[in-house]
């Protein structure tokens, strides 16, 4: 009996509805899960299958008189994939945060150790979200073995950090950066105006440099260790050799050890240290915002809801409805979980899904997402789909997913370092080696000073400027522009940009409905047909009715009830009633007034077809046409649509102009997208686009080898603009698209979406500018320190080196500070 235990009880049964989760393998994208989905559902006693593409699982509830666990199995494998049982506790995936990254130079030694580990299949490690995704086998290996390997490469593994937690590791930096500015001063100071006089001033220099050197510059050394132990070389080698260097001789050279005397250059180890570590504070800042959009989407989740348990209502956390529950929404409630409507009609706001302002009408049969908002009737819907199953928890692992994917352009100063460290070291030691054994022999002080100079005016503060000077003056005139530049990647992939691909709703439009056409018809005017039509619209909350009711307010203003005007007395409507999908109806002065679509009409038995040329031509310029009847008489039209903004055709001729391909791509209806299409003239349209399906828009693009940008405002985007190559929120938008997105439009023009990738690209060509001179400058001073013109009486000493590493951050600081020059073409 005890073995009995522990096999699950549904293994005895031979009838009755059970429910059980299998992990499904080699689904490729969400058609596959679709594909699944629709298969199991036509099984005969298969009550649900539900399948999540991000989770890799199938939930089935089922009647085992009928079939069984293998029947499900084997369907699975005819529909081309495979299934199991069993639940693992990371189901072979898992994503964790890595703390201490400081270039990619440490991410690719993190993914080497994990990819070299018997039993993982894949190892992804993004330094821009800090995190890494790992693929195994957990029959060989567990998530303590994959936290310990990362451990022995010399980071720190972090199961999901809270915001809190980041945002302190942020002010850590920048507390780090005040630290090291201000020991480093006084040191500035003592060098060029000595008020304490030489040997004093010496030893403060000393004093503050040491300081320096062995607290904020400890990291580096940290760094340096675990990057050499795992036989690689990133900046923190760089910057640990130079500044040690630096340091070092200033030792000697203060004590006068070993006969080395002179000049003392402890400003150059404590700046450089200062420069690094304002580099990691602004990294560290714009990585911060990552996460973000993860928990804006989930606080769009439900709190309670209202589940029926023996015919009463009952109230109870969101998180424990429970497949199969019948929920009750009352309008303006959020619907808690994804479910079928079982009674009752109403129209349901899923702009949270789609993006589309207008609401859609929901009837017995249809499917309602959780976090979307029920506008008008009470609902009683059966939930289908609860926790990570949900199509909000499914855009969060997408976002999730998309965030973690690790672009394939590697960082430029990270890679060159790789090279350049080695050779500089092996340079110095030959250096030292040739000059003591072969040239000078046995004049141990100047083959050092040889070496050390080698050392000093390698030292890689111009590298370690080159990037961050530039970023932070590009990113400074987009700041103060309303452009926004969240992430130094953007700058490396802005300038092979090649398609743009833009939402449609609240990007390309206003996105809200606005009257444009008014069309009466016989013996009215447009103003005395706009006041009917508000004066019924005037009790609805939907978004046509609400635009009609403005327009009137604002053009002709809406007189007293019981008023005079035009000829038709306003008065309080009676048998008000507002059908879901068809329109209004009320009676006025004792005649019957209805505003709605074309279904009203034939319902009442009103003659439409008089005006059918001119609705098909307002329909095909992307408009919704609502008609106005009067005493059983059609009295005219009013025309509505999502206007195109002002600059949106000018912004779409600037992206040709740059050679970019444009694609529009919408969930609204084909006939409207194309429609809005052709006006401002895009390459393409993707219509009546699902949120999931806009991620596999990007995909297809990119999979066409285009480098794609996604710009977008909705919450339905984020997953899309974190996919793409560069994400561009629009301001406006919701707050969950501007922290997915990587370039965020403070105010709210697509012109500046054009204006981005002009700034990224002279940003882009600042970087690389200052790199070539960072190079130029090693490469023609480290032969003359290594005492290569000696011969004709020119040599560099470590302190004329220390100055030409000095003058080489100068000209690359100064060379980023051009940029500004660039403003006034942009703007």
């Amino acid at each position: 009996m005890e073995t009995e235990n522990l096999i699950p009880e549904t293994f005895f049964k031979k009838g009755g509805v059970t429910k059980q989760t299998f992990k499904i393998r080699g689904m490729t994208c969400v058609n596959c899960a679709n594909t699944i989905e629709k298969g199991i559902g036509k099984l005969e006693g298969v009550k649900l299958a539900s399948v999540n593409f991000a989770t890799e699982k199938l939930t089935a509830e089922f009647d085992q008189s009928h079939l069984s666990q293998d029947d499900i199995i084997a369907k699975v494998k005819d529909l081309g994939y495979s299934a199991s049982i069993g639940d693992d506790e990371t189901d072979g995936k898992l994503k964790f945060d890595v703390e201490g990254m400081t270039c990619a130079q440490c991410a690719l030694t993190i993914e080497n150790r994990l990819r070299k580990a018997e039993g993982i299949m894949s190892a992804t490690v993004n330094l821009s979200s800090e995190s890494a995704m790992v693929e195994f086998d957990p029959q060989i290996i567990n998530k303590e073995t994959v936290f310990q390997l990362v451990r022995d490469a010399g980071y720190k593994p972090r199961e999901g950090r809270r915001r809190a937690e980041k945002d302190e590791e942020v002010k850590g930096k920048r507390n780090w950066f005040i630290f090291s500015a201000a020991f480093s001063i006084p040191i500035l100071i003592q060098m060029y105006f000595k008020p304490f006089g030489e040997p004093v001033g010496i030893y403060l220099m000393l004093a503050f440099g040491t300081f320096v050197q062995f607290t904020a510059g400890m990291t580096f050394y940290r760094g340096s260790y675990h990057s050499l132990k795992n036989a690689s070389a990133n900046m923190d080698v760089l910057v640990a050799l130079g500044t040690s260097a630096a340091y070092l001789y200033s030792v000697l050279s203060a004590f006068k050890l070993f006969g080395i005397s002179g000049h003392v250059f402890f400003e150059t180890s404590a700046l450089l240290i200062t420069f690094i570590r304002f580099g990691k504070y602004l990294e560290a800042r714009a990585k911060g915002k990552a996460s973000e959009a993860l928990q804006k989407l989930l606080e769009l989740q439900a709190d309670r809801a209202r589940i029926i348990v023996d015919g009463e209502e009952r109230e109870v956390a969101a998180s424990d409805v429970k497949v199969g529950d019948i929920m009750a929404i009352r309008p303006g409630e959020k619907i808690p979980v994804d479910g079928e409507v079982l009674e009752g009609e109403s129209s349901v706001d899923e702009s949270m899904v789609t993006g589309e302002s207008m609401p859609v009408q929901k009837q017995p049969g249809d499917e309602v997402t959780g976090a979307t908002i029920n506008k008008s009737g009470v609902l009683k819907a059966k939930a289908t789909k609860v926790g990570e199953d949900t199509m909000l928890a499914q855009i969060v692992k997408m976002v999730e997913e998309a965030q973690a994917d690790k672009a394939p352009i590697q960082r430029l100063a990270d890679t060159i370092s790789n090279y350049f460290v080695p050779a500089v070291v092996a340079i110095s030691i030959i250096c030292f080696l040739l000059w003591y054994f072969v040239f000078l022999p046995d004049e141990f002080i100047r083959a050092f000073t040889f070496a050390v100079a080698v050392l000093v005016i390698a030292c890689p503060c111009a590298l370690g400027l080159a990037t961050p000077t530039a970023i932070m003056v590009g990113s400074g005139i987009g700041l103060r522009n309303g452009i926004l530049i969240k992430r130094a990647s953007v700058l490396e992939n802005i300038s092979q940009l090649n398609a743009v691909i833009l939402d449609k709703t609240g990007t390309i439009t206003e996105g809200r409905f606005q009257v444009t056409d008014i069309i009466p018809l016989d013996d009215i005017d447009e103003k005395q047909l706009l006041r009917l039509a508000a004066t019924a619209e005037s009790a609805s909350n939907h978004p046509l009715a609400q635009a009609i009711v403005q327009r009137a307010e604002s053009e002709c203003g809406l007189p007293p009830l019981g008023g005079q005007e035009g000829g038709f007395e306003i008065e309080p409507v009676r048998d008000y009633n507002e059908r879901e999908g068809y329109g209004i109806t009320c009676s006025l002065n004792g005649k019957i007034l209805r505003v709605g679509n074309d279904k009203l009409m034939d319902s009442a038995k009103i003659d439409i077809s008089s005006v059918q040329e001119t609705v098909d031509a307002l329909t095909s310029e992307g408009k919704t046409t609502m008609y106005v009847s009067f005493d059983e008489t059609l009295i005219g039209l009013i025309a509505q649509a999502d206007i195109v903004k002002a600059n949106s055709r000018k912004a779409i001729s600037k992206f040709k102009d740059l050679g970019l391909k444009t694609f529009m791509i919408t969930g609204d209806n084909r006939r409207v997208a194309e429609a809005v299409g052709n006006q401002v003239g895009v390459d393409g349209v993707q219509a009546e686009v699902l949120p999931e399906d806009k991620v596999h828009v990007v995909k297809e693009y990119q999979d066409q080898q285009l480098m794609v940008g996604m710009v977008g405002d909705g919450i339905n985007d984020a997953p899309a603009l974190a996919q793409a190559d560069i994400g561009v929120a629009i301001g406006a938008g919701t707050d969950v698209a501007k922290e997915a997105g990587e370039i965020v439009l403070v105010k709210n023009d697509l012109m500046d979406v054009e204006r981005a990738i002009r700034l990224g690209k002279q940003t882009l060509r600042k970087v690389k500018q200052n790199l070539f001179w960072a190079l130029f400058y090693n490469s023609l001073g480290i032969p003359i320190a290594a005492g290569i013109l000696s011969h004709w009486g020119i040599s560099l000493k470590p302190e004329y080196a220390g100055l030409a590493m000095a003058l080489s951050s100068v000209s690359v600081v100064t060379n980023s500070l051009l940029l500004k020059r660039f403003e006034k073409k942009l703007f």
